[in-house]
């Protein structure tokens, strides 16, 4: 298998779009996400194996750091780091769903959240430029600006491509930004360099589709862990019979692809606590 990295896919030409809309439903939506055309996907997709196996990929992923985008203690047990769409329907549902998480272990410290961007841009074209906003409502705002924007985004967007970008300034004033600042940073694309990055983070990730997450563990997962997952996951395979669950092979990183319903995020969480 090809492992060079893809070609620039936030200039995908737009002869492309018709067909990732065709695959989309057909790859990921048993995962409950919006999928990668085949042309961003060739040569960077590690195989998901049986539930008899683990897997052995490396499942490389850019250390966290001061730059990123966290709720939650750093420290944590487990480091969420969530690659989403802002454009993505899967992704917009998913939002609550780890606000949820966060409600319910972030206070302890046990889970953390790392947002990163990952726009699909031959389905959401809009989708990189509110990646953008959100890193603008960052520099005026810091972490918390980022939350609150990135919040009302998902709150307001039709999802879809549906989003208005005479919003996006609107959202910034929403949230206390300063209007003229904001659309300043926005019509500079400073910006877009960053978004293109978490992309192709998520690409060299493993990811083929959004949302979707990374688990970094404090404490590596065990065989029992892993079994006992692969089975919870069981229900989740794909129309290729591929699980959305996967495992690194020193145990401390577990990526999930697809919109998982908080039951079941809320069993693997357990399930990865355990000591």
């Amino acid at each position: 298998m090809d492992s060079s990295p893809p070609q620039n896919t936030l200039t995908v030409p737009l002869a492309i779009v018709a067909a990732g809309l065709l695959i989309a439903g057909a790859i990921f939506l048993s995962k409950g996400g919006d999928a990668l055309p085949q042309s961003a996907r060739e040569g960077k997709n590690a195989p998901v194996l049986d539930n008899a196996q683990k897997q052995t990929a490396g499942l490389a992923i850019r250390a966290v750091a001061e730059d990123d985008h966290i709720r939650g203690n750093p420290n944590a047990d487990i480091v969420i780091v969530e690659y989403s769409d802002t454009e993505c329907p899967f992704c917009q549902r998913f939002h609550p769903t780890m606000q949820q998480v966060i409600d319910e272990y972030g206070k302890s410290g046990k889970v953390a959240w790392v947002y990163r961007h990952f726009p699909i841009i031959s389905l959401h074209p809009k989708a990189p430029k509110e990646a953008e906003a959100t890193e603008c409502a960052a520099e005026l705002g810091g972490n918390s600006g980022f939350w609150e924007y990135l919040d009302e985004l998902f709150r307001v967007t039709p999802a879809n491509n549906g989003l208005e970008p005479a919003e996006l300034p609107r959202i910034a004033e929403r949230v206390g930004l300063d209007r003229a600042a904001f659309e300043t940073c926005l019509a500079s694309g400073k910006y877009a360099e960053r978004v293109e990055r978490d992309y192709q983070g998520a690409v060299a990730s493993g990811g083929n589709g959004t949302p979707y997450n990374v688990f970094l563990l404090a404490r590596a997962a065990n065989t029992t862990t892993v079994q006992t997952l692969l089975a919870l996951y069981e229900l989740y395979r794909d129309q290729r019979g591929l699980l959305p669950i996967n495992f690194s092979e020193d145990g401390l990183r577990v990526s999930l692809g697809g919109a998982m319903p908080f039951y079941i995020l809320k069993q693997t969480i357990d399930e990865l606590l355990k000591r």
